[in-house]
Formats: C-alpha cells, sequence, structure tokens
C-alpha cells in the first residue's frame, strides 16, 4: 500500500491553496438597491481521496447561490433564487434550486419552483467539520462503490425535480413548522411531505430537535438516493427524526431516516439510515467522528438485506474567515480511505 506523496498532493491542493490567497478578502457578495437587494455566495472544495490508502484521485465540490429579493412593503419580500452545484450537475441537472419565494415578517413564507421539501429544510443533520458533504449524497461513494444498495443520508429526500410549493411558519417560541406538496412530473403522481423542528438556543445547553414525514404516489423509475436503485411502487412513505445538543464548543447529534415502498417492482431501494456524530471546536480547530449505518431491503422477506457501516473521523482548521484546510481518515464497510483538500467559501 502507498500513502499520499509530494506529486499526488501538489496539482490540485496547491490550487486551491492559490485560488484561496485571491479570495482572502471575499465574503458573501451583496448589492443593495432601495427596494432590490441581491446576494451571491458560496463555496469551492478541491482535495484528493485515497480508497484503500492507494491511488488516490481528484475530488471538487462546489456550490453557488444567488438570491434577489424586491420588499413590496413593510416586512414583505418576493424574492427569486438560482442555484447550482457539484451534485446537481453529476445528474445533468442545470440547477439545485430555481424558485420564487414571498415572505412575511410575521406570518412565514411560501416558495413555488423546484428546491428541497420542507421536511429536509427542516431537519438537522449530523456533526461533520470534514469536506465530504457527509449529509447530502456523500462524495466518497463518487469514488468507492458500495458493494450493495445504500441510503446514505439520514434526513427526508423527495428529490428537486418536480415542481413544489413550500409553506413554512415563522419561528415562534422556538418552533417551526412547514408542508410541501409537489407534482406535474414523469418520476410520481405526487408528493405531500411535512417537517417541524423545535429549537432552544438559550441557556448553556441548546437544543434543536426535527420530525418529518413524506407520502409519495406512485413512484415511477425514480431514484432520490444515487446509490439505492431506481424505485417503481404503488406508494412510498417515509419518516425523520433528528436531535442536536450543543454545550460550550461540543456539539453531538443523532438522526434516522425510514424508507417504505408499498409492492415495489424490480430491485429493492428502502430501508432505514441512523447516524449520529460529534464535533468539538476549539480557536481555529475543529474535529469530528461520524457514523451511519444503513440497512436497505428490511421489508423484503424474499432477498437478503445490505448493512453499510460508515465511520469517519475529520479534522479542519481555518486559516481565514474564508480559507480552511480539512483531512479525513474514514471506513465504509468494504474499504477505508484518506482524505484531504481546501475549501473557500465567498
Amino acid at each position: 500500500m502507498s500513502f499520499f506523496n509530494s506529486k499526488t498532493l501538489l496539482s490540485p491542493v496547491l490550487f486551491a491553496f492559490v485560488m484561496g490567497l485571491l479570495s482572502t478578502s471575499a465574503d458573501a457578495w451583496q448589492y443593495d438597491a432601495g427596494r432590490f437587494a441581491f446576494k451571491l455566495n458560496g463555496y469551492g472544495t478541491a482535495g484528493l481521496l485515497e480508497p484503500e490508502f492507494d491511488s488516490p484521485e481528484f475530488i471538487g465540490d462546489w456550490r453557488v447561490r444567488g438570491q434577489m429579493n424586491y420588499a413590496v412593503a413593510s416586512g414583505q419580500t418576493l424574492g427569486l433564487v438560482y442555484a447550482i452545484d457539484a451534485a446537481a450537475v453529476d445528474e445533468d441537472k442545470f440547477f439545485r434550486e430555481a424558485f420564487a419565494l414571498w415572505e412575511d415578517r410575521t406570518l412565514g413564507r411560501i416558495e413555488l419552483g423546484f428546491t428541497d421539501s420542507i421536511a429536509r429544510k427542516l431537519a438537522v443533520g449530523l456533526p461533520d467539520v470534514g469536506g465530504l458533504r457527509v449529509n447530502d449524497k456523500p462524495l466518497f461513494y463518487k469514488k468507492i462503490t458500495p458493494h450493495g444498495p445504500v441510503v446514505s443520508d439520514t434526513t427526508i429526500t423527495t428529490g428537486r425535480s418536480a415542481l413544489r410549493a413550500n409553506i413554512a411558519s415563522i419561528p415562534k417560541n422556538g418552533m417551526q413548522y412547514g408542508l410541501s406538496v409537489s407534482g406535474i412530473t414523469d418520476d410520481y403522481k405526487y408528493a405531500i411531505d411535512a417537517g417541524l423542528k423545535i429549537r432552544q438556543p438559550a441557556g448553556k445547553v441548546k437544543t434543536a430537535y426535527s420530525f418529518g414525514a413524506s407520502f409519495m404516489d406512485r413512484p415511477d423509475n425514480y431514484r432520490t438516493d444515487s446509490y439505492t436503485p431506481r424505485v417503481t411502487a404503488d406508494w412510498r412513505a417515509q419518516v425523520s427524526g433528528g436531535m442536536n445538543l450543543q454545550y460550550n464548543s461540543w456539539i453531538w447529534g443523532v438522526s434516522a431516516r425510514l424508507i417504505y415502498d408499498e409492492n415495489p417492482v424490480g430491485p429493492v431501494s428502502d430501508g432505514l439510515a441512523v447516524g449520529t456524530g460529534v464535533s468539538y471546536d476549539i480557536l481555529n480547530y475543529s474535529l469530528s467522528l461520524t457514523y451511519i449505518f444503513s440497512d436497505t431491503g428490511i421489508w423484503n422477506r424474499d432477498v437478503e438485506d445490505y448493512m453499510d457501516h460508515t465511520a469517519i473521523a475529520s479534522f479542519r482548521y481555518k486559516y481565514s474567515e474564508n480559507i480552511d484546510g480539512w483531512m479525513s481518515l474514514g471506513m465504509t464497510t468494504e474499504t477505508p480511505f484518506l482524505a484531504v483538500g481546501m475549501r473557500i467559501t465567498f
């Protein structure tokens, strides 16, 4: 087995470092002109991932998001949002988000277009300081093909490819809730999602809880998880829950997602994902340990279910407000790996 050497690290990491030096003074770019406001932000990650500590491969991740707002009245805003990222491009899509919004400071928010469901937007994920996108289509599975179907995400998702309407309340007494309805797609007849978040940000111990539920009618050759087969069934139901607890610089989190398909046709793609993680910050340093367990096929007695265990330890050092470097050491069921990279935010 070989380890990283100077030649394999030099090109992408040096590129990220040089680009970072050019961006040290950057921040989210915002322009205000009377009732109009425009904001642009995002990030870029460049690095290497080495499965089984051999044959390092380049990995890249990025996201750009723009939002334009118009203040129609005191406390009321109309807006347009467009975002694109590496995960969307991997699936041959030209947007991550593209929707219009209306927001009232005393009532809540309405979104119409292509975006995540409210169950996902109100969910709490797992603590992670690395750059492998643990909570959203993990990057390591781009280089390490699972030996079976994996439910890699512990929060509900019904995709972003159908026209969707989201309605969310304003946070009140630490509670926020919402409802999503989506359809007008060849992937399924319709989907309904609901989400709830309860936060207690005051005091020495801060907590956040989330709950989600989803029903999808007639999924047809549809896949929302990149590492499971496409599903065709009478209907799909999902539930999820999560908790984050913060004490000083410590954060501990747990989350879980359960998927059930009624009368599925073809390969099995439902099951569960359960995860937990802890992170710690001190000065410019951050550490985290994350574990995710996936079990696919638990409802079908005719096939053997596939279980996957993934554990990742990550370290991050913040060079400046906009540049940091990270390193992750991980293990899937079959494959150990090491990853390093640089991240630039703006």
